[in-house]
């Protein structure tokens, strides 16, 4: 250990009468029970700095990937009801570029598996904080230590959260929508409350540098007076940090960006290659898991075009029988994961709302499976998804019969749609109609 990195004696908080002459009880409210000699303000600046990048990122694509769902198209789209104000920012989502929810999704979820590492360094560093004697000592150290709470609170919830839904083990009462949400907006609150209050402090500590931060007038309640033996430097604790995050990175984003780095996405569900075939891409709900039967989609299976007070019924022949396109495009789900590019072919909602003589305007579309369980079993489409000639009911991908699990015996596929709005098992297409 360099001798610029040794601590030394601060004059910082002791374990002496506090204000009013109250002493702080024992256990973690006396100083000297945080023995680390790695905490101190340029270390949690370091991380705080990192943390401040990564959480802004994180939020503008979180509130992208809202935006997708079309919350305001139809209440079947909106899993986060009575947002109010809290969506002053939605727009229509494009289809151009068709990659454009692989990307912010992508970003979303895989950074913030990345920066766990970096959160847990960032809350053990300022852990003795939590237990500051006496709890207040002003009205705007008050307001500080709510927000603390508030921030530390809901960044690990915004994060348990997260990572429970992209592992598939959600265990939270109530809509992971719904609470990942509202979540994110209270944390951002007091995120915007805790950087306006130490972002100064944070760069001024970070110029000092590890050196710097034991001056005799530090007064960040962070530098134990009673220093243990240091095992490792700050700049080490830094790298084993790095390390942690460039780990969860490789066996991460193969799931995105797919490719060769595919087979080292061990922590994701769907990183990995379920197989060969035509039908060898990811799955996220399976026929039987939302109760799809033989019967469902079998030779009595029809599909059912409503619109402009007009309707048709297609069997299966019939439906193969129209024009058929192709279109080269990925699935991509909230969870982060997504296919490469595949090669659907299948027939144009247009034409389809061509049966419904809606072909010159077609308007928005709702979009119903036969599936009986499991969330979004029906979808609207807005109208400029269902005019892009790239939207399809498909039958078909790359070259093949659709499988059962990839929604035999015909799917909707939309360039930069959620994947669940690509409905699997379509029975019946309403063009224009209320949801």
């Amino acid at each position: 250990m360099r001798e610029a990195d040794k601590p030394v004696d601060s004059g910082g908080p002791t374990a002496g009468p506090g204000p009013g002459g109250d002493r702080p009880p024992p256990g973690p409210a006396r100083p000297e029970f945080w023995r680390s000699p790695l905490r101190g303000p340029w270390l949690t600046a370091v991380l705080g700095l990192v943390l401040l990048g990564g959480v802004v990122v994180m939020f503008v694509t979180g509130l992208l990937s809202y935006a997708a769902y079309d919350p305001d198209l139809a209440r079947l789209n909106d899993q986060t009801p009575d947002k109010g104000l809290l969506g002053f920012y939605l727009f229509d989502w494009p289809t151009s570029p068709y990659w454009l929810y692989r990307l912010t999704q992508g970003v979303h979820v895989t950074l913030g598996i990345v920066l766990v590492p970096v959160l847990l360094a960032k809350l053990w560093s300022v852990i003795p904080k939590l237990f500051a004697w006496p709890p207040v000592r002003s009205a705007g150290q008050a307001l500080e230590r709510v927000s603390l709470l508030l921030l530390v609170g809901g960044v690990i919830f915004e994060f348990v959260t997260g990572i429970l839904n992209i592992q598939l083990y959600y265990v939270f009462p109530g809509s992971f929508y719904t609470l990942h949400f509202y979540g994110a907006w209270v944390f951002a609150g007091a995120f915007v409350v805790h950087v306006a209050f130490r972002l100064g402090r944070a760069l001024r500590a970070v110029r000092a540098g590890p050196a710097g931060e034991y001056a005799a007038s530090d007064d960040s309640g962070l530098v134990t007076p009673a220093p243990a033996p240091p095992t490792v430097s700050r700049r080490g604790a830094l790298g084993m940090v790095g390390a942690g995050s460039a780990a969860l990175l490789v066996v991460t984003v193969g799931q995105s960006v797919g490719g060769p780095l595919r087979t080292t996405a061990l922590l994701a569900p769907h990183g990995q290659d379920p197989g060969p075939g035509e039908n060898g891409f990811q799955i996220n709900k399976t026929a039987a898991a939302v109760g799809i039967r033989d019967a469902d989609i079998g030779p009595h299976w029809r599909l059912t075009v409503r619109g402009g007070g007009r309707q048709a019924v297609l069997t299966y022949d019939e439906l193969l029988a129209l024009p058929r396109h192709r279109a080269a495009l990925p699935i991509a789900c909230v969870e982060g994961w997504s296919t490469d590019d595949q090669l659907w072919s299948g027939v144009r909602l247009t034409d389809l709302a061509g049966l419904v003589g809606l072909r010159e305007r077609t308007p928005h579309v709702l979009v119903e499976s036969v599936q009986r369980g499991g969330p979004f079993s029906s979808v609207v489409l807005a109208a400029a998804q269902a005019r892009d000639d790239r939207s399809l009911l498909a039958v078909r991908v790359n070259g093949g019969v659709l499988s059962r699990d990839h929604g035999y015996p015909a799917r909707i596929i939309v360039p930069g749609a959620p994947g669940v709005h690509n409905t699997k098992w379509v029975t019946r297409l309403s063009f224009g109609e209320p949801a």
